[in-house]
């Protein structure tokens, strides 16, 4: 599956946990970016990502996360394994 294909699953994933029809994706979005994501939602959306795409990010994955953009280069990564 191609970079967009996964970007767009994100995406949908997004638009769910944080209730946003309208949010739109980009590689640099972040916490402060969007309306609602808070410490709960963000266990909610990692959970929530895990299960879509069939894994669990480590602690440094997820430590190390920016913006989504990095998240989803490890979507990629993994997917590729």
């Amino acid at each position: 599956m191609s970079r967009e294909e996964n970007a767009e699953r994100l995406s949908e994933i997004m638009r769910d946990i944080f209730d946003l029809e309208d949010l739109e994706y980009h590689d640099s979005l972040k916490a402060d970016d969007v309306e609602g994501w808070d410490s709960l939602s963000h266990l909610r959306f990692l959970i929530a990502v895990e299960k879509e795409f069939g894994f669990r990010f480590t602690s440094g994955e997820i430590d190390g996360f920016k913006n989504v953009g990095e998240m989803l280069d490890v979507v990629v990564h993994r997917a590729t394994r």
